[in-house]
């Protein structure tokens, strides 16, 4: 049983927040909330994400799990203005998910859960560095680093006194170095990776530009990245593995 009334925007978020890494997933319809794990096809991009109850004009569920086409979900969450309210209904008979959108009804067929592929389980990484940074400081890396080549290195200087974002082109180099007046926060520790811009670019797409985001890094170790949705009723993490440079 699953029936919510949720505002488009967010929806929309929490639907685009998967969407950048995973086509279709399966969405956990909890007493509390929903929750959503997926991983990318290439097992570099994991997306965790949960919104609680707390987030909805009105929710009600019993635990169900369904399965969902992303892109066509989102679509039809496209055609609502920001603040108008979606209506969601499970009809357990016909597995389909009724959607209701100021007079517009929409039926879409759910996929069965067991023909998506299995959601991984969190990895417990005990990583040394900490960075809160602004979503818009992100993006602003991100943008500079695509100018120039499709990697990107982000860690902790040896002074443990700034946050790096390095990225080198076959003739240009980008470097940006954030210190404490910059930040949010900063637990120093080593922390020095490379990381595909490409997949950084998609979670870049879905992050608030006025979020506080917690980056947690090492030498050489995937990246985790949290940040709220939905005015902190929600809460998205990512995880990016590595490229380990060869020496």
């Amino acid at each position: 049983m699953f029936d919510a009334i949720v505002r488009a925007d967010r929806l929309q978020a929490t639907l685009d927040s998967v969407g950048v890494l995973v086509e279709e997933c399966k969405i956990h319809l909890d007493e509390s909330g929903v929750e959503i794990r997926a991983v990318d096809p290439a097992n570099v991009g994991m997306v965790d994400l949960s919104l609680d109850e707390a987030a909805f004009e009105s929710y009600q569920a019993d635990g169900g799990l369904i399965g969902v086409n992303l892109t066509r979900l989102a679509d039809i969450a496209g055609m609502a203005d920001s603040d108008q309210l979606v209506h969601l209904e499970l009809d357990e008979e016909t597995r389909k998910l009724h959607i209701s959108i100021d007079g517009l009804e929409y039926t879409l067929a759910l996929i069965d859960p067991e023909s998506i592929r299995e959601e991984p389980d969190l990895p417990d990484l005990d990583l040394p560095a900490t960075v809160v940074i602004e979503g818009r400081d992100i993006d602003r890396a991100v943008t500079a680093a695509d100018m120039v080549s499709d990697h990107i290195e982000l860690g902790v200087d040896e002074d443990g006194r700034l946050f790096y974002v390095s990225a080198a082109g076959d003739t240009d180099d980008v470097h940006l170095e954030l210190d404490d007046d910059d930040l949010v926060d900063l637990v120093a520790g080593p922390a020095a990776s490379l990381f595909s811009l490409d997949y950084l670019q998609d979670m870049d797409r879905a992050i608030p530009k006025d979020a506080e985001v917690t980056l947690e890094l090492g030498e050489e170790f995937p990246m985790k990245l949290h940040f709220d949705i939905a005015e902190g009723k929600g809460a998205a993490t990512y995880m990016l593995a590595p490229r380990i440079q060869s020496n």
